[in-house]
């Protein structure tokens, strides 16, 4: 039985039998403040190539009361599995389907939200990958598209926000009703319904004489916090600047974003509807790399107005024309757009992006960007960091080779072909060779369709006198992980290499060289003859998707004036580099932690400051020589401390070092600082210990034993909001006691009634690195209980938990005998078995690692 599932060949098979027209769909949510179901009416008009053929549409819903095909009644048992079974069509048909659908916790279909503040309750929809069939029946796959027309009743005084225009509500009484305009042909995926007390704030898009309005929009509880300009800002330069490189108006009628609560992802592309995690609506000061990260997604879910919504990949195995694209879109715009804040976003890109697409691609699941999705569990695990991070770094590479008006003129034509349809790979491919003159063929089998990563390292000849003998680019493909799919190969890269020299104690390029690397080893006779500069950058303006290393004496001049390069991309790339070869043991953990703290001081790029904080309490945590690890992390939490007194008052390096300390803090002295900035009886002049510092603090404390329960229920009376709650339980969870652990698995684990960002938060607190002994006995729990969870609750749920609690702090080869001995005798399915395996895959790595810095240490001891 298919359940909940999809197959591509199914999905093929449905979408050359029908042709969907349009659907009318009445939602009744009248019982959304006492939750449970509501009634939901779909009526779909659609075409059959084949009459008398027989199909199904999918619905998942607790009950169906009526099914009318072509004005007859169907039996209710024709709704079984998770669909609707449609015998004997007609050439043209109409269904209508009455169900009672339910409203849920998960942050998947139709998302309830009770607000603490006001009491009041608050709808989304989200639905992709597959969950529009939550809420209306539907044909549940990119290429049927629709036009959707949905009409809700709701309770008076509520704001109701959908695709089209928001209408004026009709009905006096308890319940009012909306009767949207239909939308232009889209995906199921991308329709969404808003509902509830929102407030919003409103402008306009103005470009000569077109003119799009535009809401923002949040909960009461949130309104004091929501910078709506700042919002609308960003948006108008995307705007701008998609519309100019797209040849492409925008496509929909207004553009609306909503900031809702507990929404699973960062945000979603609903056509003319997005929405936003309303952690977006900062409550307390953030560093400006969060103002950054915010209008990245901003500008990402708007470039999917054109990448996804008005051209949609026809199956899923084409996500990265959806994701990729608006990955690329954001960051080229917030380096290129006029006024922009963050010019320097390549150089975000590189720091984050990149570090997450190398992390995936050398896990045992990699695959090639344009992946083999066979059924909806494959791509419900494939929004991942080669979909978006990898494809978009490629993108880059493919802008580099055939240059950027030749791929926006490929890119306005795709649009102007496809507006309103789907695409495969080949439609995209066809358009940029037609503009560029370029056959893809060749680039798109090395970079598309093949999985892996390759290693760039410099060999350097050197004549008596210093200078450069010789100088060749070799190029690595290292094998695959095990169980990968697939061969390492190797691939046409366009590169630029830049020589960096020390100049009034600052790392300046004199020089650079751009070129083409291809095979094992590209010969670079430019430099021949020169005097060998102090660093030598692979990859300079990280033109290209690769691993790069450094020669060794550039690796150690960097090591010792990392902080002094004169812009943030070479830094930036450098601290990539040296965060990838501790990942792969080539630089012991320790040796990175003495990195971090040369260049960290020097660091203005705050976004690769608070980067490079996780990456060294992760290298503390995980892949130091346990024997070492106390010593480590005692430097760390020494050096937090003496960085955030130095800070500059008010600074976001202030907030940010207050915040690694926060993470390590261990010493007595340490943890009389955090309590002490915590009741005030301690101050840092310009550190404003506000309400989310508060909780980063008392969670630390917490998790020491030095914050009890009376503690954390006075804090949470300070702050009786959603976000408070949440934090309140994990530092619950976070109490190194046995009865708080056992207390927090069972909450999680042996009940379902947790919300998704509940649950959440208690894992976050449940798994603390330096509470490894309390937690090793859910190693076992955990094995016992994986299979069940992933087979009793949703998506989203189980996978917070199958990844969240797997023993990954457990560093040992007893974690790997567990997990092997479970995957041989469970048979979990492939999505489950990927994240299980992915997991494990980061104990085997951490093992690797801590044994190159426990051969470091020895070194070190025998000198």
């Amino acid at each position: 039985m298919p359940g909940t599932n999809l197959t591509r060949e199914e999905a093929r098979t449905r979408a050359q039998l029908l042709h969907v027209d349009a659907y009318d769909i009445e939602l009744d949510l009248s019982s959304a403040r006492e939750g449970g179901t509501f009634r939901s009416t779909t009526v779909v008009r659609f075409s059959a190539s084949t009459p008398g053929a027989s199909s199904f549409i999918d619905l998942v819903a607790p009950g169906v009361s009526e099914i009318v095909l072509n004005g007859e009644s169907l039996p209710v048992e024709n709704f079984a599995d998770s669909r609707i079974a449609l015998p004997a069509l007609r050439a043209e048909n109409e269904l209508r389907v009455v169900a009672d659908c339910a409203y849920t916790n998960t942050g998947e279909g139709l998302h309830r939200f009770v607000d603490p503040v006001d009491g009041e309750t608050y709808l989304y929809t989200q639905f992709e990958v597959p969950d529009a069939r939550r809420v209306f029946a539907s044909f549940e796959q990119p290429d049927l598209k629709a036009a959707f027309r949905f009409t809700v009743t709701a309770p008076t005084g509520w704001v109701v926000v959908s695709n089209s225009p928001t209408p004026t509500p009709v009905g006096e009484g308890p319940t009012q009703v909306w009767e949207f305009e239909p939308t232009g042909r889209i995906s199921s995926y991308i329709t969404a319904l808003i509902a509830g007390p929102y407030v919003g704030v409103f402008d306009s898009y103005e470009n000569g004489a077109q003119k799009v309005p535009l809401g923002v929009y949040c909960r009461p509880s949130l309104r004091e916090f929501l910078d709506a300009d700042a919002v609308f800002a960003v948006t108008k330069q995307g705007f701008d600047y998609f519309q100019e490189k797209f040849d492409f108006a925008y496509p929909f009628a207004k553009y609306d974003q909503l900031f809702v609560p507990e929404f699973n992802a960062g945000a979603m592309e609903n056509a003319g509807a997005v929405t936003l995690r309303d952690q977006y609506v900062f409550r307390s000061k953030v560093t400006d790399a969060a103002y950054e990260s915010r209008a990245a997604t901003i500008l990402h879910e708007l470039a999917h107005m054109w990448f996804g919504d008005l051209v949609t990949m026809e199956w899923w195995n084409d996500l990265w024309l959806n994701e990729s694209f608006a990955t690329f879109a954001e960051a080229v715009c917030q380096a290129e757009a006029p006024g922009s804040k963050w010019p320097h976003s390549w150089t975000t890109f590189a720091n984050q992006m990149k570090t997450w697409a190398y992390r995936q691609d050398q896990l045992p699941s990699t695959h090639p960007i344009m992946a083999e999705i066979n059924d909806l569990e494959d791509v419900m695990v494939n929004f991942d960091g080669i979909t978006y991070a990898k494809g978009a770094s490629v993108l880059k590479q493919l802008v580099a080779y055939v240059g950027q008006d030749a791929f926006f003129k490929g890119v306005q034509a795709y649009f102007k072909r496809h507006a309103w349809g789907n695409t495969r790979l080949s439609d995209l491919l066809g358009a940029l060779e037609e503009t560029s003159g370029r056959d893809l063929g060749a680039w798109s089998k090395a970079w598309l369709e093949t999985a892996g990563i390759n290693i760039l390292r410099p060999e350097l000849t050197l004549a008596a006198d210093g200078t450069i003998e010789s100088l060749t680019v070799l190029q690595e493909a290292p094998a695959l992980p095990a169980g990968a799919k697939g061969e390492a190969v190797l691939r046409p890269h366009r590169i630029a290499i830049g020589a960096y020299e020390l100049q009034d104690g600052r790392l300046v390029r004199t020089e650079r060289i751009e070129l083409d690397v291809d095979g094992a080893r590209t010969a670079v006779p430019q430099l021949a003859g020169r005097r060998k500069p102090a660093v030598l950058l692979l990859n300079d303006d990280d033109l290209s998707y690769a691993k790069v290393r450094l020669d060794e004496d550039s690796l150690a001049f960097v090591t010792e004036h990392l902080g002094a390069f004169a812009d943030s991309l070479p830094r930036a790339l450098c601290w990539a580099s040296a965060w990838d070869m501790t990942r792969d043991g080539e630089l012991a953990a320790r040796d990175y932690l003495t990195l971090a703290l040369s260049g960290l001081p020097r660091e203005s790029d705050i976004g690769v400051v608070q980067s490079v904080h996780r990456q060294v309490r992760a290298a503390l945590d995980v892949y130091t020589d346990p024997a070492w690890r106390e010593q480590g992390l005692g430097r760390w939490a020494a050096a937090a401390e003496e960085q955030l007194r130095a800070a500059e008052p008010g600074s976001d390096h202030q907030l940010a070092w207050t915040r690694a300390l926060a993470a390590v803090a261990r010493t007595d002295g340490q943890l009389a600082l955090l309590a002490g900035l915590l009741d005030g009886s301690v101050e840092l002049k310009g550190l404003a210990v506000d309400t989310e510092l508060r909780w980063t603090l008392l969670g630390r404390l917490a998790a020491a034993g030095r914050a009890d329960d009376q503690a954390i229920e006075a804090e949470l009376a300070r702050d009786r909001t959603a976000a408070g709650e949440e934090h309140a339980a994990t530092c619950r969870a976070a109490r190194p006691t046995a009865a708080a652990k056992a207390e927090a698995w069972a909450s999680v684990v042996e009940s379902d009634k947790l919300t998704n960002y509940m649950q959440d938060a208690v894992i976050a607190g449940f798994v603390d690195s330096d509470q490894r002994e309390l937690l090793a006995p859910y190693t076992a729990k955990y094995f016992a209980a994986v299979k069940d969870v992933w087979e009793s609750r949703s998506h989203e749920i189980a996978q917070q938990i199958v990844v969240g609690l797997y023993p990954s702090v457990q560093v040992e080869q007893a974690t790997l005998d567990a997990t092997d001995a479970w995957l041989a005798s469970a048979e979990p399915v492939p999505a489950l078995r990927r994240q299980v395996v992915e997991a494990r895959d980061g104990v085997q790595r951490a093992l690797r690692a801590q044994a190159a810095d426990r051969a470091a240490g020895a070194r070190e001891l025998g000198h």
